[in-house]
């Protein structure tokens, strides 16, 4: 399981207020220190937004985001390259599902290569599912996708 546990991505989570500007400030803050965006999603919870992102330099991400006072944190996630056809994402779910694996949350996009995409996913047993979807052989991102 260590190999599995070292191919897992950090993602940045920030929490921010709901309003006009915030993903602006941050987004600011990341480009002036050379910090790319690979992949985000926001997720709305009334007057604060959830804004998940996998960056470049996670470490240099929430080093300058928390000196500029935003409230982040590290979490990791798998990075998984899948077929981009119809069933993927099915097949992958009936299989976490069948060990009793829960996706907690998930985003994707299709990737530069061919017929490829990327899911980035969290899990109730990150490890379990990280081997798992090894096993069935899908392709972990080692490193920012």
């Amino acid at each position: 399981m260590r190999m599995v546990t070292k191919k897992l991505l950090k993602q940045i989570t920030l929490f921010a207020e709901n309003k006009p500007g915030r993903l602006a400030s941050a987004t600011k803050i990341l480009s002036e220190n050379g910090i790319n965006v690979r992949a985000f999603t926001i997720a709305d919870s009334g007057e604060f937004g959830i804004i998940r992102f996998v960056v470049d330099d996670a470490d240099a991400s929430l080093r300058h985001l928390r000196r500029a006072g935003f409230s982040v944190s590290e979490t990791k996630v798998i990075g998984l390259e899948i077929p981009d056809t119809p069933g993927a994402l099915f097949e992958i779910s009936r299989a976490l599902s069948d060990n009793d694996i829960n996706i907690d949350y998930a985003y994707a996009y299709t990737s530069a290569t061919p017929n490829k995409a990327i899911l980035i996913l969290q899990a109730s047993d990150l490890k379990k599912a990280a081997g798992l979807l090894t096993e069935l052989g899908f392709h972990l991102i080692e490193s920012s996708p």
